[in-house]
């Protein structure tokens, strides 16, 4: 049987009972054709509802590059993270885009509000003597400790991301070899370490309580972590799961999986490690996006400028 063809909405002069729909049509397109990853798909789908509750009654075909500029002006009175910011940028002119190629406007003014520059902050890196201690927080009093300290070492272990270690499946956890098979950004594979102290962490787990959080399940379950109903542990509870032992430590600031992440990169780096193999090892598509650990990491720059420089 034929595939039903896609209606598309009619073009109205209002905007107010089609944005959303066409919406809708650009992140079917963006799924369909551009075979983007479903977190960046959920993440560009928040920046569209973002940007339609701004434009209100506005008519797309008539925004103005000073309109445009005061929806920035909104997203940063709003507190955004500047990476936030920049992202909604890019959902927004590729959203107008694609209502250029349907033949929906005429001319994209999206395409003159220059790009935000993204954040040149540096990190918030954990030392090696507070990974350590932050590793070792979860207890035996603890409900599932030894699953929490398995998904700690492992987030330290390997660089991988909260989304990352929700999808990690048993089959691509290989113990005896030191490594797992992640599954990253746009569905790309790759090797990521695992040392002996998060391998036994791991092991205890399997052993101990993976069995019976699995049997609470339907059928048996094929990722590594699992919530207390024998599903996946989501990527949200991966988050409160840090939170929660961060603030058990005393750790201040706001500690996420990321600053896990972090750190691994900086103190890879602070090791002599080669940045292109922390780029391989983080899954950067850019050099650049790994570069912003060497302004992190000051003792390596020093030990670089005394090993090269002539005068140091």
């Amino acid at each position: 049987m034929a595939k039903p063809k896609l209606v598309r909405p009619q073009l109205g002069r209002r905007v107010g009972d089609t944005t959303e729909r066409w919406c809708e049509l650009f992140l079917d397109y963006l799924e369909g054709e551009c075979r983007l990853a479903a977190n960046t798909l959920q993440a560009y789908g928040r920046d569209l509802r973002r940007f339609r509750e701004w434009l209100g009654k506005r008519e797309l075909s008539a925004l103005t590059i000073s309109q445009l500029s005061d929806f920035v002006s909104c997203l940063h009175d709003q507190e955004l993270a500047p990476a936030t910011v920049a992202r909604h940028l890019v959902a927004v002119k590729m959203f107008l885009r694609f209502l250029q190629l349907e033949g929906r406007l005429k001319e994209n003014v999206a395409e003159l509000l220059g790009s935000q520059t993204l954040w040149q902050r540096i990190p918030e890196v954990m030392s090696p003597e507070t990974v350590a201690k932050f590793l070792e927080s979860p207890k035996r009093f603890d409900r599932y400790w030894r699953r929490d300290r398995a998904l700690l070492e492992l987030l330290y272990a390997t660089g991988c991301r909260a989304s990352e270690m929700s999808q990690l499946l048993v089959q691509d956890v290989h113990l005896n070899e030191g490594y797992c098979r992640c599954h990253g950004k746009g569905s790309k594979q790759r090797l990521t370490p695992v040392g002996k102290r998060a391998a036994a962490a791991v092991e205890a787990y399997l052993e101990e309580e993976r069995s019976e959080l699995a049997g609470r399940a339907g059928t048996p379950p094929p990722w590594l972590l699992l919530s207390r109903s024998g599903r996946r542990l989501r990527r949200e509870a991966i988050w409160e799961l840090v939170r929660k032992y961060a603030r058990r430590c005393g750790i201040p600031g706001k500690v996420s999986p990321h600053t896990l992440r972090h750190s691994f990169a900086t103190h890879l780096l602070a090791g002599g490690a080669d940045l292109r193999q922390v780029q391989e090892m983080l899954g950067h598509a850019s050099i650049s996006t790994t570069q912003i650990y060497t302004h992190v990491d000051r003792s390596r720059l020093q030990r670089v400028h005394r090993q090269f420089h002539p005068r140091a």
